[in-house]
């Protein structure tokens, strides 16, 4: 398995939830993409990512801007992925789901490499 194919794996998982969010139970399945994307960050933390271009490095930073749960609620008994995710805007939403659709699409096309 190249670097690529893990996080490749992950963010695809994350598009797949986010496309089956408009039909279904959005909260739920938003907080899943974010497990999925949480992974793969953790992933890409370990790894030298000096092998990223510009416009990933953009849409991480954006990916994790939109994930951000600082200043929320940690009880013990909450899940921060849904309590985040009850709080994103339709425009958030949207854009969330072109990041996590940019970063699948790219991490695709260079574990294929």
């Amino acid at each position: 398995m190249n670097k690529y194919e893990y996080p490749a794996e992950k963010f695809d998982n994350a598009r797949k939830f986010l496309e089956r969010s408009r039909s279904e139970d959005d909260v739920i399945l938003i907080a899943d993409a974010f497990r999925e994307c949480r992974t793969a960050l953790f992933q890409l933390d370990k790894l030298n990512v000096d092998y990223l271009d510009d416009g990933v490095i953009k849409a991480l930073g954006e990916l994790k801007e939109l994930m951000d749960t600082t200043g929320l609620d940690n009880r013990p008994d909450l899940d921060l992925n849904i309590v985040k995710a009850k709080l994103l805007t339709p425009d958030q939403k949207v854009e969330l789901s072109g990041v996590v659709n940019y970063l699948a699409n790219w991490f695709d096309t260079k574990s294929g490499e």
